[in-house]
């Protein structure tokens, strides 16, 4: 086996491992059953999100395979944006029914 080719599998079991870390983390850190439920729809769907993107990479061939990249940089950031704002709301509809 070569340098790189190891170095691939480890840099994607790392990834992996930490993208599992931050998912449980945001999960179990939530204060609310809304909360709670919200995180979970939201980490499946960048994790769909993720692998279908990444999937796409490998699939697609050269030149068209490097379009995915203005989607992907328009919809992260906009969905982060959404997903902030929505669990601020349901952070605070938690905090006044308690």
């Amino acid at each position: 086996m070569n340098a790189g080719l190891i170095g691939g599998i480890i840099g994607v079991i790392i990834g992996i491992a930490g993208g599992a870390i931050g998912t449980y983390f945001s999960i179990k850190n939530t204060n609310g059953p809304k909360e709670r439920s919200f995180m979970i729809k939201t980490s499946i769907f960048f994790w769909v999100f993720a692998v279908i993107f990444i999937t796409l990479l490998l699939v697609l061939r050269s030149p068209y395979k490097w379009f995915l990249w203005l989607p992907y940089g328009i919809v992260l950031p906009i969905s982060i944006l959404f997903i902030n704002k929505r669990l601020s709301l349901i952070k605070k509809e938690e905090s006044q029914s308690q």
